[in-house]
């Protein structure tokens, strides 16, 4: 009686997504460093605490190594240091990404923060848009300019090329609205990003490019 084995294939090596960009300008000097396909470790010093501990909400629920370092005009105010920050980090998830072969595309979150509920609902299409439905009641967070959450998202929308809306469905207190919101962005980030089996090496679009 012949038998015959089938030898398993090798896995293929995953390939690691990972962008390294700064962004030197009059006003600031921001370096960041992504690894889409990380463990969650962060290391951030922008000089905004507030904002620092935001980035580790993006790292930690995003599963996305992350590293930040920022330089800036922070005896003006904290916006540049802010918005350049968000630029940087757009521009570091897009190089990542690549040509976008082979995600999800589409991510999707409802992040609960004690009495804070938001929703997030993402697609890194290739065409940038902000709708923004946050309503936080006090100016500041800290030291922290609650309307630069705003600017910030809109940096990364503009920069990583994605469709982004926030909706807040709960919430009185500021702390708890803005870090539900960044824990819901870091999870649409981890669905939208990984990578689709079925899809392979192919780009999620009928069109065939993003």
């Amino acid at each position: 009686m012949q038998t015959s084995s089938v030898r398993p294939e090798t896995p293929l090596a995953p390939t690691t997504r990972t962008a390294s960009v700064r962004r030197t300008t009059g006003e600031t000097d921001v370096q960041v460093t992504v690894n889409l396909d990380g463990t969650g470790q962060c290391k951030a010093d922008t000089g905004i605490p507030f904002l620092d501990h935001m980035l580790h909400q993006i790292a930690s629920h995003g599963l996305i190594d992350l590293e930040v370092k920022a330089v800036g005009d922070w005896e003006i105010d904290d916006h540049h240091t802010n918005e350049d920050v968000g630029i940087t980090l757009g521009q570091a998830l897009a190089q990542a990404l690549g040509d976008r072969k082979g995600i999800v595309r589409f991510g999707h979150f409802v992040a609960p923060l004690d009495e804070a509920l938001i929703q997030v609902a993402l697609d890194f299409s290739g065409r940038p848009h902000l709708s923004y439905g946050l309503e936080i009641p006090t100016e500041r967070v800290g030291t922290y300019d609650t309307q630069l959450v705003r600017e910030f998202f809109v940096a990364i929308v503009n920069h990583a090329q994605m469709t982004l809306h926030i909706r807040q469905l709960d919430g009185i207190n500021s702390h708890h609205i803005i870090e539900a919101t960044f824990k819901a962005f870091a999870r649409s980030i981890r669905t939208a990003t990984e990578i689709d089996p079925r899809r392979a090496s192919t780009i999620p679009s009928s069109k065939g490019v993003l």
